[in-house]
């Protein structure tokens, strides 16, 4: 009986090991070449470890592309995401700190590429760095108002959603760029994840007017939204972290957030960026898209 069940053990485990090998070699065969385009919500400024090639681009290590490369057990992982980047700086070089160039990201694809996520979009008009150069200091003089948004208000029209609209063609275009270099590549708009809370504030440490809490949630709605729609007209997918992002925005406690406040950590994440725990939470929502 010794013997038999001894046997059965071996067997079990030698067929656990072969089963987990297959999945890996399963997934490794079915992506043999992804490549990541983007800008600093791709590439992950300040979170550890940062690459040097180029170091200005602050392309992290542990960065979603990264996670879901590893996930995936991919032949081959190429990763051009860039701080700063919109969608000019997928045709063309990118300037960076520290005297660097990032080439033109989609110089990265290839005819055998069969992966490609391109998150980019908000650096297009300036949209989010006017928002966060500008929102807070505005608090001040209005902390229960949205001064904010008014600010941003002209004759009764929304200028960053006038802004954003203008953004969805870029993306449609930049898509069909992608299919054309990569034509059997599968394709993911990769959206961005929540900053704001849906209900409450925390001022010390997203230094908005309360009112503009609710408008910020807008901005993010509108720019995803015009993610998705360019992903549907271009036959790519979208991969709303959004909504799964719910709970995790800047203001969440208890080591849960997956977005860095006003204050910058150089040894952790840019402000009003991704920290490590944001990246794998995007990752497992790109690698649940995909299985």
């Amino acid at each position: 009986m010794r013997i038999t069940r001894l046997l059965v053990a071996v067997f079990s485990a030698a067929m656990l090991v072969t089963t987990t090998t297959a999945a890996a070699a399963s997934a490794a065969d079915r992506f043999h070449h992804y490549v990541a385009l983007g800008d600093s919500y791709t590439s992950g400024p300040f979170i550890p470890a940062q690459r040097f090639d180029p170091l200005g681009c602050g392309r992290s290590t542990a960065n979603y592309p990264s996670v879901v490369s590893a996930g995936l057990h991919v032949g081959e992982f190429t990763d051009v995401s860039c701080a700063g980047a919109d969608t000019t700086n997928l045709t063309r070089p990118q300037r960076v700190p520290f005297n660097g160039t990032n080439a033109p990201q989609l110089r990265a694809l290839r005819l055998d590429t069969d992966l490609v996520t391109l998150g980019i979009g908000g650096n297009d008009f300036a949209v989010f760095g006017r928002l966060i150069s500008t929102c807070p200091r505005l608090r001040a003089g209005d902390p229960a108002g949205n001064p904010c948004e008014r600010h941003f208000t002209s004759n009764g029209v929304d200028t960053v959603k006038t802004a954003i609209t203008t953004i969805e063609p870029r993306i449609e275009a930049a898509l069909a760029a992608i299919h054309q270099r990569s034509p059997r590549a599968r394709v993911l708009v990769v959206g961005y994840p929540r900053i704001a809370p849906e209900s409450g504030y925390c001022p010390k440490v997203l230094p908005f007017a309360n009112g503009d809490y609710a408008w910020l949630n807008r901005v993010e709605r509108d720019l995803n939204q015009a993610l998705e729609d360019a992903a549907s007209h271009s036959a790519a997918g979208f991969v709303d972290t959004f909504g799964p992002s719910r709970g995790h925005d800047a203001c969440a406690r208890g080591g849960s957030a997956w977005i860095n406040g006003k204050n910058q950590n150089v040894f952790a994440a840019a402000a009003y960026h991704p920290v490590k725990a944001g990246m794998a939470g995007v990752a497992a929502v790109v690698l649940k898209s995909l299985r």
